[in-house]
């Protein structure tokens, strides 16, 4: 039995979604021809309140997109250091946009609106590059799967509406924040711009993300896609998973929360654990005490069949997610308890 918590992108469809996708209608969405996708598009822009979305095969896809919709070269946006649009995309925001990106400290991946107030630049001030788009991710990744107070997020749209600026909200794990917060999200379509979505974190679907927008925006998203060369054929398939996905496998994200605050409060008495980040969703972050090293204890779980990921020296992740069950969460805590 392998128990793979590296991320919550290693669930497999479950034979339940996968005939639910061999029963797809498709057709070719290149030509915007494919009724599954269209329905799948139909159904996310409806649930944030917004007028239309487009399905990607990847949030990075979705993310660059939104970048470049609202950027232009030599810009510069604002968001926290641990930013998924700036560590892990590759250098995509200068590679496919050509902006730079100002960092800020927040707390655990969140920032707030006097600290985006205080990083615009003045657009009079034409050494420094014009500020036009504010990224925030929710939940973080690198924060450990935290959650903002959506009255901050209310806050940051209004500092943007005063300066002219874009706020796009990379959602890749939105729907564990809404399990978690109780939040209507329908509310998020008032405030943000855009909104990048995920269906293959946390609710199972091999793979797809969507931008949600209104339609000029979208529109124009459409036409980036197919430069980034993300325009697909008979996509219906996979966007039936997503479909399964939303209709099945959202309320039962409690169950991944519960068991990652279970794993946490386990790490916390134990000798060789210095810290274990407050746990609100399905990612546990956790460090070392001085002088254990991260990668032998990830050796010693992996003789245990228990995969976990590195974070950088004296600190881990563990990510729960819908294939992790509860033999293996026992199975799990019972070794954390005995290992050495």
């Amino acid at each position: 039995m392998e128990i793979n918590l590296v991320s919550d992108t290693v669930t497999k469809p479950t034979p339940e979604m996968l005939r639910y996708m061999f029963q797809a209608q498709v057709g070719d969405d290149v030509y915007k021809q494919d009724p599954t996708v269209i329905a799948l598009e139909t159904m996310v822009a409806q649930i944030f309140g917004m007028e239309a979305a487009l399905f990607f095969p990847s949030g990075t896809m979705a993310n660059q997109t939104a970048i470049k919709l609202h950027t232009q070269p030599g810009e510069q946006l604002i968001a926290d250091k641990y930013a998924h649009v700036f560590n892990y995309e590759g250098g995509g925001a200068s590679f496919n946009s050509g902006v730079s990106c100002k960092l800020l400290d927040g707390n655990r991946g969140m920032i707030t609106a006097e600290q985006v107030a205080e990083a615009i630049n003045d657009p009079e001030f034409y050494h420094a590059p014009l500020t036009s788009l504010v990224c925030v991710e929710n939940t973080t990744n690198k924060g450990g799967g935290a959650c903002y107070d959506f009255e901050e997020f209310k806050r940051i749209r209004k500092v943007c509406d005063e300066n002219n600026l874009k706020f796009h909200m990379d959602g890749a794990r939105i729907w564990n924040a809404l399990v978690h917060k109780k939040e209507n999200p329908t509310e998020y379509g008032k405030v943000f711009d855009t909104i990048s979505v995920c269906l293959s974190k946390g609710l199972g679907a091999p793979i797809g993300s969507l931008l949600v927008s209104d339609k000029a925006t979208i529109n124009r998203a459409f036409r980036i896609r197919k430069i980034l060369g993300g325009g697909m054929r008979q996509v219906g398939y996979l966007a039936a998973a997503g479909i399964y996905a939303l209709q099945n496998n959202v309320n039962r994200l409690v169950d991944d929360h519960q068991r990652a605050r279970e794993l946490g409060a386990v790490l916390e008495n134990l000798p060789w654990v210095e810290k274990v980040e407050p746990v609100e969703t399905n990612i546990l972050i956790f460090s070392l005490k001085k002088g254990f090293d991260e990668k032998l204890l990830i050796e010693k779980l992996k003789q245990k069949s228990i995969f976990i990921s590195s974070l950088g020296p004296g600190k881990l992740r563990i990510v729960t997610h819908l294939d992790y069950k509860a033999v293996m969460h026992n199975y799990v805590i019972d070794t954390l308890k005995k290992l050495v």
